[in-house]
């Protein structure tokens, strides 16, 4: 169908205030391009989209098929026919999951949904503790206000994988979209097929986290003072929750206290961008603290920020995974914890520091593709080998960190609890958590590893982005900034192809559209679209043997030479 067609047909059956916000566009050709020009595409990572009348946005409409096609292939598959249902702060997401819950349970999921909004790890944990066989989010992470979306988790509790997500858009494919409802959630919950998740599934994620503690009582011991902005979302209750329960002084702006989808105060609900820690910045100029932390709407992304004599400095995703893994590490070798053969994970776009670090104290580091679910898999593969007690911490440069096994996304919540407690260990020495990174610096080598989002803002910006992103493939640069491009690999083919020779070498990693530059002087440039948002992400890794400045200098540098190349004609 063409986007006037579709149109059409949602004119003729759509009701209510979708219909009112339809015929308000009657005419305007660019806008029923926008709302019907696409069809929400359900892949992996769900569906994400702005919220409004249309195929191609977020409504009543496109939510409740796909919940219908998740059922569908729950109903035809082996799984436990039921559900675990979250979501988030953000406007309509109480809906959606009200919406998700009633189609499901309708076809004969039982559905066990959270009584208030509760972070995606909490789902996660959810899935495994309840025994479903599937998990619902309602949540579109750190996207701006007008975004919602839809995440499906296995029976794993980690994000669907590509085999049954496919199954589940061929259901979603065959489902008719104006389908009426055929039972109300009211009349479903009167019924017991809707269960709402009570205090006692809150009281057992607490319980089990804890137990991810090394040093549990040491934020007590050292009055450690905690500014936290949950950035208006879904971690202000369970984050502040398990800061009190450690001991720990909370400080929360009360502009970001409760949870709102307009994030008047924080546009941009993203822990990774400096801007999203204005008001805790303007709060911890008032109160006496140790470290700063953010976490994004749904609470499975977290940030740190410490006071220095300039003002206040963030740590980035890369730093805060590089201190996180020595100090687990650093304490089950001096405790003599340390599993029989240790194994942490991060994603390929992480820095190379942590491997360094990981192979100091014998530690097996796994290099996984972008996204938590290979974390989450790879949590799997050693508990098929019963040795799940060997997985000591799985993060992402993108703010996601996990210890434990208890579920399969990242948690900033838990993490939260490890922050805390290692600000507390390292304040007890006398130093701050910007300290020890520069110790690990030097330690470890200068390495700077930085993050470019060019951001989709045109069609054309877009088509441009990608014809470079074809050209790395098959006609690379030389060299970036003046230094050389010693290797190429096309992650879409799996090969390795070094430039001097071109001999090539076929790699054993999972297919992802992305491209590595290997540089020399130990530097390199991945290049690769956003899989949740309209643009594409460039990591740089620059090293120096003089000072971390220098380092950022010449990733800074790299930028500037990327960029080049890239807008070229």
């Amino acid at each position: 169908m063409t986007a006037n067609e579709l149109y059409t047909l949602w004119l003729e059956n759509a009701t209510g205030d979708i219909l009112e916000e339809l015929k308000a566009v009657e005419g305007n050709e660019q806008e029923i391009l926008r709302r019907f020009g696409t069809v929400q595409a359900f892949g992996t990572a769900g569906i994400r989209s702005v919220m409004g009348a249309g195929a191609s946005l977020l409504n009543e409409y496109t939510v409740r098929r796909v919940a219908r096609g998740l059922a569908a292939y729950m109903m035809a598959n082996d799984v436990e026919k039921s559900c675990a249902i979250g979501y988030d702060c953000r406007h309509n997401s109480q809906e959606f999951a009200k919406i998700c819950a009633a189609a499901l349970a309708a076809e004969g999921v039982k559905v066990y949904l959270y009584d208030r909004l509760a972070p995606t790890p909490m789902l996660s944990f959810a899935v495994r503790h309840l025994g479903c066989g599937a998990g619902m989010v309602i949540s579109a992470s750190h996207n701006t206000k007008e975004y919602n979306g839809l995440k499906c988790y296995g029976p794993d509790g980690c994000q669907m994988t590509e085999e049954p997500a496919a199954l589940v858009s061929a259901e979603i494919e065959k489902t008719p979209m104006f389908l009426p409802e055929k039972e109300s959630f009211d009349t479903l919950l009167q019924k017991g097929q809707i269960e709402y998740i009570g205090a006692d599934v809150w009281e057992a994620y607490y319980a089990r986290i804890q137990k991810e503690s090394i040093r549990p009582n040491l934020v007590r011991e050292m009055g450690l003072g905690v500014v936290y902005s949950p950035l208006c979302g879904a971690g202000g209750e369970p984050v502040a929750e398990i800061l009190r329960r450690l001991g720990a002084k909370v400080y929360i702006p009360e502009s970001q206290k409760m949870p709102s989808g307009d994030f008047a105060t924080c546009p941009n609900p993203n822990p990774e961008n400096d801007g999203a820690f204005a008001e805790s910045f303007r709060l911890a100029d008032t109160v006496e603290h140790d470290i700063i932390l953010a976490t994004d709407p749904d609470s499975d992304r977290i940030a740190c920020a410490v006071k220095t004599e300039e003002g206040y400095q963030k740590l980035s995703g890369n730093e805060m995974g590089c201190l996180l893994l020595d100090y687990v590490l650093g304490a089950y070798q001096r405790e003599g914890k340390m599993p029989t053969a240790p194994m942490a994970v991060m994603s390929i776009v992480s820095s190379p520091m942590a491997a360094r670090i990981a192979e100091f104290y014998g530690c097996h580091m796994r290099i996984t593709p972008t996204g938590f679910k290979y974390i989450g898999a790879a949590i799997l593969e050693l508990e098929g080998e019963n040795r799940p007690e060997d997985f000591i911490l799985g993060f992402e440069e993108s703010c996601g960190y996990l210890k434990g096994t208890y579920c399969r996304d990242k948690d900033a919540v838990s993490t939260a609890m490890l922050i805390a407690e290692m600000a507390a260990y390292y304040k007890q020495q006398g130093k701050t958590l910007l300290q020890v990174m520069d110790d690990l610096y030097t330690a470890y080598g200068f390495m700077a590893a930085t993050l470019q989002n060019i951001v989709f803002t045109t069609p054309e910006v877009k088509a441009q982005c990608q014809g470079k992103l074809s050209q790395l493939k098959t006609a690379p640069p030389t060299s970036v900034a003046g230094i050389p491009v010693l290797a190429v690999t096309d992650f879409t083919t799996g090969i390795r192809t070094l430039l001097e020779d071109g001999s090539t070498v076929q790699l054993d990693f999972p297919r992802e559209n992305m491209i590595r530059l290997e540089l020399a002087e130990g530097g390199r440039i991945i290049v690769r679209p956003s899989g949740t948002e309209p643009k594409m992400k460039v990591y740089y890794t620059a090293v120096s043997g003089e000072s971390k400045a220098q380092a950022y200098e010449k990733a800074a540098l790299l930028q500037e030479g990327m960029t080049a190349f890239l807008n070229e004609a």
